[in-house]
């Protein structure tokens, strides 16, 4: 094992711990931590993704604002680091963000690219560890324990090697915390970014985490951050201080985690099977809608959206969710559980169709989601002996999609389809 300091992260050469650029090449990019040679557990995140994407696809919009997001009613799906620098941030009303930044470049989201840019990704993160535990279409943790022999280095260099094959193969950068647990990992991968590597070792983890306020754990939103504020517990040192016993008396098992948390103790392993929860789709519209054949032209694409998910990945779903939001920003959630798991847009459509017409008469509505929950390995939609017309309304959908899968997406469509607002 070599026994450097750490590395330079553009010629992967060693450097010591005095060091101030790379004797090799001259650069200043180094990654060097007391703890670099047995750290080995990693959060890898791409850089504001989506709009690195586009950015990549059109030089032109290099230097330029770039948000990625629906329509002057919908939010902010990604906004670059130049659109950051005037505020704008992931899940920000899109009004908003314009406000913030009105010369910003508004694109549609392209999930296509987007997802087969991210399993370009993943493939390469498991081409260094079986140990992938995926977040999202763009971020990951992985383990790479005993991974050392395999590629003759230690995980932090193997890391800087993949961080920079996906900024030469992929052209977008990626972030990477690396530490001895999930949550100082992805704490880590926070730090310097964009294009950024920090390390948190154990020796200091806890020194580190002290003084942080508990907003900054992941999974503590401002409404508890709040609430944990008015009772006094203001960094993560005062959550300590106040006891584990006291924690689960006010907050119950959340207490608990974050008691843990405080102090840099986390047991989850690297899940590589991680299970998903839900395929979903929505879309906000321009003006409120209240007509219920134009709400089912709409909620019709976005089965279709689903159902193409769902057989890419052979995975079925027992629960239908029928997702609204009122005129007046009330969020209704409606569920279905189906006798037989399903992955057809038709069958997902149907059940969210019936919930969506017991919904009152007139309502008006910006927002309409629908998607399978409950998954599972498929094995085909089984039909429905209630509705004897259901086996062969499956069997147009698996043709239509051979159709589109030969011919291109917009070969064959569905009437319904062709409703659409432009």
């Amino acid at each position: 094992m070599n026994s450097a300091a750490g590395w330079c992260r553009r010629c992967f050469n060693p450097v010591s711990g005095q060091d101030r650029a790379c004797p090799t090449c001259g650069s200043r990019r180094l990654v060097r931590h007391a703890e670099a040679s047995t750290l080995s557990i990693a959060h890898i995140d791409c850089d504001a993704f989506y709009a690195a994407i586009e950015k990549r696809d059109n030089p032109s919009l290099e230097d330029q604002p770039v948000i990625i997001g629906g329509g002057r009613r919908g939010v902010v799906s990604t906004a670059c680091y130049v659109a950051r620098l005037y505020g704008v941030k992931s899940a920000m009303p899109m009004f908003k963000a314009l406000k913030l930044c009105p010369d910003a470049v508004v694109l549609r989201p392209r999930m296509n690219v987007y997802a087969s840019e991210g399993r370009r990704i993943r493939e390469m993160m498991q081409d260094v560890t079986p140990a992938v535990e995926p977040l999202s279409i763009d971020e990951a943790f992985l383990d790479l324990t005993g991974t050392q022999r395999l590629h003759g280095a230690a995980p932090a260099l193997t890391l800087i090697k993949l961080q920079s094959r996906v900024r030469e193969e992929v052209g977008v950068t990626v972030s990477v915390g690396l530490s001895f647990n999930k949550f100082l990992a992805k704490t880590a991968s926070d730090l310097d970014k964009p294009d950024g590597f920090a390390l948190i070792g154990e020796a200091e983890a806890r020194a580190f985490l002290s003084p942080r306020p508990v907003g900054s754990v992941y999974g503590v939103g401002p409404v508890f951050a709040k609430k944990l504020e008015r009772e006094g517990l203001k960094t993560l040192s005062d959550v300590i201080k106040a006891g584990e016993h006291a924690m689960i008396k006010r907050h119950g098992e959340t207490g608990q985690r974050l008691w843990r948390l405080a102090q840099g103790i986390d047991t989850r392993p690297v899940n590589p099977e991680r299970e998903r929860k839900s395929v979903s789709a929505e879309t906000t519209f321009d003006t409120d809608i209240s007509n219920l054949d134009e709400l089912e032209n709409r909620l019709w694409p976005l089965c279709v959206k689903v159902a193409d998910r769902m057989k890419d990945s052979t995975i079925a779903g027992r629960v239908v969710t029928l997702k609204l939001k009122t005129a007046d920003f009330r969020t209704l959630t409606r569920r279905r559980t189906l006798p037989d798991s399903a992955q057809l847009a038709d069958t997902l459509f149907r059940h969210a169709r019936e919930m969506l017409a017991r919904e009152k008469p007139g309502q008006r509505y910006r927002l309409i989601g629908a998607g399978y929950s409950e998954l599972e390995p498929a094995h085909g939609d089984a039909g429905d002996l209630l509705d004897p017309n259901a086996s062969r309304r499956a069997a147009a959908e698996r043709a239509m999609d051979a159709a589109r899968q030969k011919f291109g997406s917009a070969a064959v469509q569905k009437g319904r389809m062709l409703k659409r607002d432009p």
